[in-house]
C-alpha cells in the first residue's frame, strides 16, 4: 500500500548506520572531556592535590569522564554488531571493565571534592547536586556488583539472569540520565559560586558562563543520544537460541 511504502521510505531516511553514529558519539564524548578540562585549566586555575580549589577541579573532570563518557561507552558495548554472534564472555568482560573504570574515576572524583571541602571547612552533602550525585554513585555501585554477580560469575542460574536482565538494562539508562543531571546541576552550581565579581557575574553571561553552559548542553545531548541508541530496536542484540550459561562454558572451553 501507499501508506506502507511511505512509512518504509521515512524509516529508511531515518536509519543511521550504527558505527558512524558511534564515531560521532565518541567524538562528542571526547569533546565533553576536553571542554571540562579546558574550563578547569583556563578559568578555574588548573589542577593540584593541595586541598585548594585546584584539587576540586579534578572533581568535574573525573565525573564527566567516568560517570558520563566511559559509562556511556560501557552501556553501548552490546549494541556493536560484532557482539551479536559467538561467545558473549569477552564482551561481558569489556562491558564490566569499562564500567569498573568509570566507577574508579567516579570514586576519585568524589574523593577530590570531599578533600577540598574538608580542607576549606566547607560542609559536605548539603546541596541537591550532592544528594543526586552521591545517590547516582551508590546506585552505580549496586548495579555493577549485581551485574558482576549475575552475568560474570559462572554459578548464577539462568532463570536469575533472565529475571535480572531487564532490571539491569533499565537501571543502566536510569543511572546515565542521573549522571547527566548531576553533572549539569554541578556545572550550574559551580558557576553560581564562582562568578560573583561585579564585572563577571553569572547573569552578565561572561565567556566562562557561555563555555560552561555549552559544555552542559553537550553532556545532555551525549546522554540523550546514548539512551536513544539503547532504546533503538534494530540495534538491540538478538536473543540467542542457546542459554547464556552454555555460551560462557563454550567460551571458557575454547
Amino acid at each position: 500500500s501507499l501508506a506502507h511504502r511511505c512509512h518504509h521510505r521515512s524509516t529508511a531516511m531515518l536509519d543511521v548506520p550504527f558505527l558512524p553514529f558511534c564515531a560521532f558519539l565518541g567524538a562528542l564524548g571526547l569533546l565533553c572531556v576536553a571542554m571540562v578540562g579546558t574550563w578547569c585549566q583556563h578559568w578555574r586555575g588548573g589542577f593540584s592535590l593541595d586541598g585548594s580549589s585546584r584539587t576540586f577541579n579534578w572533581h568535574p573532570v573525573l565525573m564527566v569522564t567516568g560517570l558520563v563518557v566511559l559509562y556511556g561507552a560501557a552501556a553501548l558495548v552490546y549494541r556493536i554488531p560484532n557482539t551479536w554472534s559467538g561467545p558473549k564472555l569477552p564482551w561481558k568482560v569489556l562491558h564490566g571493565s569499562l564500567a569498573l573504570g568509570a566507577f574508579v574515576l567516579t570514586v576519585l572524583g568524589l574523593a577530590a571534592v570531599f578533600c577540598f571541602h574538608n580542607s576549606q571547612g566547607t560542609p559536605n552533602m548539603y546541596s541537591l547536586h550532592s544528594w543526586m550525585g552521591l545517590g547516582t554513585v551508590l546506585l552505580f555501585s549496586c548495579q555493577w556488583a549485581a551485574g558482576f554477580g549475575a552475568f560474570l560469575l559462572p554459578w548464577a542460574p539462568a532463570w536469575l539472569r533472565a529475571l535480572y536482565k531487564p532490571i539491569h538494562v533499565f537501571f543502566g539508562s536510569t543511572i546515565l540520565m542521573l549522571s547527566v543531571a548531576s553533572c549539569v546541576s554541578g556545572i550550574n552550581e559551580k558557576l553560581f559560586f564562582s562568578l560573583k565579581n561585579g564585572t563577571m557575574e553569572y547573569k552578565l553571561l561572561p565567556a566562562e558562563a557561555v563555555f560552561a553552559n555549552t559544555l552542559g548542553l553537550l553532556i545532555l545531548i551525549f546522554g540523550v543520544l546514548v539512551v536513544a541508541a539503547l532504546a533503538r530496536p534494530s540495534w538491540k542484540r538478538p536473543d540467542s537460541d542457546s542459554p547464556d550459561s552454555r555460551q560462557v562454558r563454550d567460551a571458557l572451553g575454547g
